[in-house]
């Protein structure tokens, strides 16, 4: 990529460029809070047609904000500076960036229409309440499609997108798709309007590492069939590296280095580069042998079975099942880490609620779930209240699942308030708790919005740790952080199981923070478990199939 605050382009470059056309041009993007904190200084790149260009950084970088003050989706409150320019039929054109009265109505016909995006999380992003089809026909009403056409052309985006089945999928509601269907769905809508640049903001974030190559070489192989340029924003190097031609890398709002991605990735030039590109999760802690006696067992799993009802009955019963996890054992010793992974829609996720004894009525759970002896099917709903406090549970994502009208400490200290614990020994067990995720003290009359996603993840992970768990559930915890984040996460959490000595299940589809943290891994594929042992021996020779293409992929 020529950038535009570089003078001497070789001529290679040029030559390069010749058949390309100039799209999009930033020139000293500057975004600044009310307060006079700079959240995105100077930044400057240029985008060609066919070209994608990835803007990689931790959380905080300002990678995101940057390519939202583009559309003009920002709040008033920021000042965000600079020059944009489009191509357009008469050459390039200036695009409105600073706030003023007339930015919006100028920025309408370029959102969707000349730069679409794809935002992060498609579940937060889609309208719950309107079927597949009403929100693409939205976007087909915004392009002009009219609308007899828009069944068909539904269909045909869905199939685009690789989406199976289209035609039924139009008639489902986002919660009744898989996390890479919403996200092809978010794709599908995007394209409607035949933007020609596409801004995928961390596409893949929640996705499996299967499915994350699905997602990335769709995006690629739709780029070139559209003739577009892409803005692909991710904190995933492995990713960056493979599908971008060219890569900005960001921290703390400033441009720490950016070129062709080929370069950059060979002979990084910035040690804060270096540092991404070569990220250590460290080793597994090595613990006792695992034919301890069964007395220290902290979980035995026996024939679980789980279904949801697919079709009702005329008279209100269920009619159908649809088999979500099928005879699943698993057992785990004190102090250990079990990792449970699988594409999107395996299972691993209900397997976590089921052991959590969170799923509701209407799913139908069998088999036998003991707990530190304790078979949890033979307790009555008090006595479960009372056990719940041995098996805590830390949620895929930290702003979800804490109340954001609440301080750190009113949410560290839920749990200990509904035993009825005094004040001063709820407050002590805060501060404790807080300095074992290592959260300075002082935090504790913080709301979650004041926090980065680490900090929310540690506050969550504090509030279940408070009840001095014999197991904890960790559901994909790192997956909505970034790169350096999930080090720094995965060796907390490496050392809080030696010192804790806290047997942990924990759900990722990000098979290195696996290696790093478990002794031994289940594999699953639609329900059913296809491997299951030591890490490192799985790792090493796996034998299943779909085992070793799940591995292949997260090396790739």
């Amino acid at each position: 990529m020529t950038m535009i605050n570089k003078k001497n382009s070789t001529s290679n470059e040029k030559l390069d460029r010749v058949q390309d056309k100039l799209m999009l041009t930033v020139d000293s993007l500057s975004i600044t809070t009310a307060t006079g904190v700079q959240l995105v200084n100077e930044l400057s790149y240029e985008m060609w047609q066919g070209q994608t260009l990835a803007i990689v950084g931790e959380s905080g970088s300002g990678k995101s904000i940057a390519s939202l003050a583009l559309l003009g989706l920002l709040p008033d409150s920021l000042t965000i500076t600079g020059a944009v320019q489009l191509a357009g039929t008469s050459g390039m054109s200036t695009l409105p960036v600073a706030n003023d009265k007339g930015r919006n109505a100028a920025l309408r016909p370029i959102r969707g229409q000349r730069i679409g995006m794809v935002f992060q999380e498609p579940m937060t992003a889609l309208n719950p309440l309107h079927t597949v089809a009403k929100q693409i026909a939205e976007s087909l009403r915004l392009s002009g499609v009219p609308k007899k056409q828009w069944r068909a052309t539904s269909i045909a985006l869905l199939d685009d997108v690789n989406i199976t089945d289209p035609a039924d999928k139009l008639n489902r509601y986002p919660h009744e798709l898989s996390g890479g269907q919403r996200q092809r769905v978010m794709i599908a809508m995007a394209l409607a309007q035949q933007p020609d640049i596409l801004i995928a903001d961390e596409p893949t974030t929640a996705l499996d590492v299967t499915l994350q190559h699905e997602i990335l070489a769709l995006l690629d192989d739709l780029k070139r069939q559209h003739n577009m340029a892409m803005i692909l924003i991710s904190h995933d190097l492995n990713l960056v590296r493979r599908y971008s031609d060219d890569v900005v890398v960001m921290r703390q709002g400033q441009t720490i280095e950016q070129g062709q991605t080929s370069a950059v990735f060979s002979q990084p030039k910035a040690d804060y580069t270096r540092t991404l590109i070569q990220q250590d999760f460290g080793q597994a802690l090595t613990l006792v042998d695992d034919n301890a006696d069964k007395q220290s067992s902290v979980l035995e799993v026996k024939n679980l079975k789980v279904q949801f009802p697919i079709e009702k009955s005329l008279f209100g019963g269920t009619k159908r099942w649809f088999d979500a996890v099928k005879n699943v054992d698993m057992t785990l010793q004190k102090g250990q880490a079990l990792g449970i992974v699988g594409e999107s829609g395996s299972g691993k996720t209900t397997i976590a609620l089921a052991l959590s004894q969170l799923l509701s009525n209407q799913a139908r759970v069998n088999g036998q779930i003991v707990v530190n002896g304790q078979d949890l099917s033979a307790l009555s709903k008090s006595e479960l209240r009372k056990f719940r406090s041995q098996i805590q549970m830390v949620f895929q994502d930290p702003f979800a699942s804490i109340n954001p009208r609440m301080t750190v400490m009113q949410i560290i200290e839920e749990g200990l308030l509904v035993q009825g614990v005094d004040k001063v020994a709820r407050q002590q067990a805060v501060m404790e708790s807080l300095a074992t995720v290592h959260l300075p003290a002082d935090f504790v009359q913080r709301y979650p919005h004041e926090l980065s996603g680490g900090q929310r993840q540690r506050v969550a992970l504090a509030r279940a740790l408070i009840m001095k768990p014999s197991l904890l559930i960790l559901d994909e915890p790192t997956s909505a952080l970034d790169s350096t984040t999930q080090v720094t996460v995965v060796s907390l959490l490496r050392e809080i199981q030696e010192k804790l000595q806290i047997s942990y299940v924990f759900i990722s589809h990000d098979l290195k923070v696996v290696r790093a943290l478990c002794q031994h891994i289940m594999v699953l594929k639609e329900g059913t478990c296809v491997e299951y042992g030591h890490t490192e021996s799985i790792f090493n020779d796996p034998q299943h199939p779909y085992a070793q293409q799940l591995l292949k992929a997260s090396t790739t």
